[in-house]
């Protein structure tokens, strides 16, 4: 039975004794450190009986040393082994000094950062990859069941994710995209106009939008509307602990959750890159037709003549890698959120960061690329 805390002054011809009594713990400590402290005020020669004490914890050993003050020395003090062991240690923990550290400055502290940076760029690129890795595991899987047993390919979700993903996204891409087409034109005119060639504004339509400008202008809203939904639904999951209890049910996250993403986005981006081909020329299309009064016939014509499908196929052949960059830094950054909202909006911002920084590098190691091949 607990009993509170409290004690009793002896006065002695050679010394003040305090006698504790009770529990000296956090729930019966009550007043009691405080009523000892005032009764020994201005006597820095007290002896300590903790005989009575019945139990103590952390805060009482610490109320009674505070009401003792530093002059109290644990030699004056008598009890059971336990109880002083206690005591010594709250009194050893409020006398340590914490150590004060200097943060390192200057061409160290320069250092210790790249150090950092390094190990940590390193460390991101092998989890990538291991991400990658574990996609591809399951994207195998994908097509051995496609011919062996399609049922079980869950189709629903992958379908969802397509209309999603690809139907919800025309009217923003098409829109952007044509607007991209019309501004593409206006400074094609006003530059070509200097030299009188403003006919060639078609070919500077059709190259910047059949080869560029669709896939790239796609890619980048999918990664501002798609990776960053990707990495919200996902994270909302792990943050409710639904990834976790899909692995304890023997369901493969990749297999339920990334893969459909995956492979919506890997079919609907060619399409949607189809559709900003078409809305990038129409918007060219409209500025050539008000301002060089060249009819829709004549512009389709030398796009077929002089352009051709060529800068179109170019295009095409980024989508699958722009697809698996969004959906799979969507999908990552998702499964690598922690327990809190703070979390979350980190991962979601840094799905999108990437995903946009990853496409504009991929765009320039094509270009590059097909440089080199002359194509």
């Amino acid at each position: 039975m607990e009993t509170p805390a409290d004690f009793q002054l002896q006065d002695a011809a050679d010394r003040l004794t305090a006698e504790l009594t009770g529990d000296w713990t956090t729930d019966q400590l009550g007043g009691s450190g405080r009523r000892l402290a005032d009764a020994v005020r201005g006597r820095p020669d007290v002896a300590l009986d903790l005989t009575g004490v019945g139990r103590m914890d952390t805060a009482g050993a610490f109320a009674i040393l505070r009401a003792l003050g530093d002059a109290f020395s644990l030699q004056a003090a008598t009890g059971r082994r336990e109880t002083l062991r206690l005591l010594e240690l709250v009194e050893t923990a409020t006398h340590v000094k914490p150590v004060i550290r200097r943060e390192p400055r200057g061409f160290h502290g320069m250092v210790i950062r790249i150090g950092k940076g390094t190990t940590d760029l390193l460390a991101e690129f092998l989890d990538t990859m291991a991400f990658f890795g574990h996609l591809t595991v399951a994207l195998g899987r994908m097509v051995r069941r496609l011919f062996t047993d399609p049922r079980r390919i869950r189709w629903a979700p992958i379908f969802t994710q397509m209309e999603r993903a690809g139907l919800d996204a025309i009217p923003i891409v098409a829109l952007t995209t044509f607007f991209i087409g019309a501004v593409v034109a206006l400074l094609g005119v006003n530059m070509l106009r200097q030299f009188g060639a403003e006919v060639f504004v078609v070919e500077l339509i059709g190259v910047a939008v059949l080869r560029e400008f669709n896939i790239v202008i796609t890619a980048v809203l999918l990664a501002g509307r798609s990776a960053s939904a990707f990495a919200a639904e996902l994270g909302s999951m792990k943050m409710q602990q639904e990834v976790d209890a899909m692995q304890v049910m023997g369901v493969d996250p990749f297999d339920a959750l990334v893969l459909p993403r995956f492979m919506a986005l890997l079919v609907t981006i060619p399409l949607l890159t189809f559709v900003a081909t078409l809305a990038g020329l129409a918007g060219g299309l409209m500025v050539s037709w008000t301002t060089l009064d060249l009819g829709p016939t004549f512009f389709l014509q030398r796009i077929v003549d002089n352009v051709g499908p060529t800068h179109f196929y170019i295009a095409l052949s980024k989508a699958p890698v722009m697809a698996g960059v969004v959906a799979g830094i969507g999908c990552r950054q998702g499964l690598l959120v922690g327990g809190d909202v703070q979390s979350l909006g980190r991962r979601v911002t840094g799905a999108v960061v990437h995903a946009i920084f990853a496409i504009i590098m991929l765009d320039a190691a094509f270009a590059l690329l097909y440089m080199q091949l002359d194509v």
